[in-house]
C-alpha cells in the first residue's frame, strides 16, 4: 500500500474567503497530482494571524459547522481525497487551534485541538486560546486500504508524550499542521518522534516569507532499518524547500508495517509500571 500525501505549503491571502478559495484550488491541484490526502499548515482559516483583543478574536474564530469547513468536507467527497483542514475554532470560553480530518467520502474522522498551546507569556502568543484535552486516532479509508491516522499541531511535537500516546492508540501516520521555522533542531524532534514510535510523520508548514516560517514541510516514514541494508537509513523521505507550493510525497505503508512487526521500538519493551512520575501532577 502506497499513500500519496500533499503538503499544501501556502501563503495565506489575508481573508477567510481568500484562504478558502486558495485552499480549494490547492486541493484540486493535489488531486490532479494523485494525492490521497491533503494537509494544510496550522490555522489556515486565518493564516495563523489572529487578534488578541477578546471581541476581535471571537469574530475571527469560526465553527466546524461553518461554510468554510463544510466546503472542504464537500470537496473531499467530490475529489475522493482526504483533507486535513485547519482553523481558529469557535469554542467556550476561548477559541481553539484545530484540525479537522475529512475522509475521501467527506466524513469528519476527528476534530483535534492543539493540546500544548504556545503560552509563553508574550503579547503575541497563544495564551488567548484554549487548549485541547484529548488525542484521537481514526481509521482513514483510502482507495488501497485503511491506515490509522492521528494529529499533533506544531508545539505538540516538542512533547514526546504527544506522539507516544498516539502510537499507543494505534496510529501509523501523524498529520502535523505547523507554523514555525523548521530548523535543524525542530526537524530532529520530528525524526526522534518517528524513530522512537515507529510511525510516519507528515508535517505541513507555511512557506517563506510568512512571518517566522520557512517551509521545509517533511515526511519521515519511521523506518530506520531494512534487512537488506547493513546500517540505518534516512527516514526523511521528503523535505520541501522554503518556497510556496503544493508538494507530493509517497509513504510506503507496507514497508512501515513490515518494520513495525519485526523491530523492537514503539511499545514492545516499554515498562509503563515505572513511568508514573511522568504524569504525576504533584510534581508539576
Amino acid at each position: 500500500m502506497k499513500l500519496r500525501i500533499a503538503f499544501l505549503q501556502l501563503l495565506p491571502t489575508g481573508s477567510l474567503k481568500g484562504n478558502m478559495e486558495k485552499g480549494i484550488k490547492a486541493c484540486l491541484q493535489a488531486k490532479e497530482e494523485g494525492a490521497d490526502i491533503a494537509v494544510f499548515p496550522e490555522m489556515w482559516s486565518c493564516g495563523y494571524a489572529f487578534p488578541h483583543e477578546e471581541a476581535s478574536l471571537r469574530s475571527c474564530a469560526i465553527s466546524c459547522d461553518s461554510f468554510f469547513v463544510k466546503q472542504f468536507s464537500t470537496l473531499a467527497a467530490e475529489l475522493d481525497m482526504a483533507i486535513a483542514i485547519t482553523l481558529l475554532e469557535q469554542h467556550e470560553p476561548k477559541p481553539r487551534n484545530t484540525v479537522c480530518l475529512f475522509d475521501r467520502h467527506g466524513k469528519m474522522l476527528y476534530r483535534y485541538s492543539k493540546v500544548h498551546i504556545c503560552d509563553f507569556g508574550e503579547a503575541d502568543d497563544e495564551g488567548v486560546l484554549d487548549s485541547g484535552d484529548a488525542f484521537f486516532v481514526a481509521d482513514l479509508d483510502t482507495k488501497d486500504g485503511n491506515i490509522k491516522v492521528g494529529s499533533m499541531i506544531c508545539y505538540d511535537r516538542e512533547f514526546p508524550e504527544s506522539a507516544r500516546i498516539l502510537m499507543l492508540k494505534g496510529a501509523e501516520l501523524l498529520l502535523v499542521p505547523n507554523a514555525c521555522p523548521m530548523e535543524l533542531n525542530r526537524l530532529a524532534q520530528l525524526r526522534g518522534r518517528a524513530y522512537e514510535n515507529m510511525l510516519a510523520i507528515a508535517t505541513c508548514n507555511y512557506p517563506s516569507p510568512h512571518p517566522d516560517c520557512n517551509g521545509h514541510s517533511t515526511l519521515f516514514d519511521g523506518v530506520v532499518y531494512l534487512p537488506e541494508l547493513s546500517g540505518s537509513r534516512d527516514m526523511c523521505v521528503f523535505e520541501a524547500c522554503e518556497s510556496e507550493g503544493v508538494y507530493i510525497a509517497e509513504l510506503d505503508v507496507d514497508m512501515l508495517r513490515d518494520y513495525r512487526r519485526r523491530e523492537v521500538w514503539g511499545n514492545k519493551n516499554r515498562r509503563p509500571e515505572l513511568y508514573g512520575e511522568i504524569s504525576d501532577k504533584n510534581d508539576i
